[in-house]
């Protein structure tokens, strides 16, 4: 992960909710050759934490592709502009009498600011999957964590297979899926047709799956 600190004083007064994403300029906006590519021009970054002064977001820092937002953040230095839109998005906290969360490293930055605005008081059950130990975020609520040691994180098993086994209360609360995008279907699939969930208590958000573009 790249964490970026974007200040200004405009951007710490922008209205944001947890769970809310940035749509980022991750190209040269002057540059006519890239208007042939629309699709690479932006690309979608859950804000991990704001403050007075600013925010920050975590891009993925992937080892085996080069894309437009990887390119992007590796060439960014202190000092740089960047042209974003929003925050926007509705995948944010819902009231309940508890909350659970599942994905895996792309998740688990819009999951940090969500369990920082619930309510120490209430609940909160879930699994983050990352490759390794090293790869965790620093979360506020206790989660249980799942590795996967270089296996595919697209419809993972190994997540399906660990969040079948959380205890939750024999009623629904909230749960938020968000990540890769066979994975969270999976996981739903599970709740509704083994726990008895309404699909109106599960919130999804599919950030990225391979072979596709234009996922948030």
């Amino acid at each position: 992960m790249r964490r970026i600190r974007i200040e200004g004083d405009p951007v710490g007064r922008l209205p944001w909710t947890p769970g809310q994403h940035l749509r980022v300029h991750v190209t040269d906006m002057s540059n006519p050759r890239n208007w042939l590519r629309p699709r690479d021009m932006l690309r979608t970054y859950s804000v991990w934490h704001r403050d007075a002064d600013g925010l920050e977001l975590c891009a993925l820092d992937h080892d085996d592709t080069a894309g437009p937002g990887v390119r992007w953040a590796r060439s960014l230095s202190v000092g740089d502009p960047v042209t974003f839109g929003g925050p926007e998005g509705h995948f944010v906290p819902g009231d309940a009498a508890y909350h659970v969360f599942a994905g895996e490293e792309t998740a688990a930055v819009a999951f940090g600011p969500m369990l920082r605005a619930i309510p120490s008081g209430t609940p909160v059950h879930g699994v983050i999957e990352v490759d390794q130990p090293d790869d965790r975020l620093p979360l506020p609520r206790e989660l249980d964590w799942q590795y996967r040691h270089g296996q595919s994180a697209a419809a993972s098993q190994t997540l399906l297979a660990a969040f079948a086994q959380l205890k939750l209360p024999t009623e629904p609360g909230v749960a938020y899926l968000a990540g890769e995008a066979r994975t969270i279907q999976l996981l739903r699939r599970h709740l509704v047709s083994d726990r008895g969930w309404p699909r109106q208590a599960i919130r999804m958000k599919p950030f990225w799956t391979p072979g596709k573009r234009g996922l948030d």
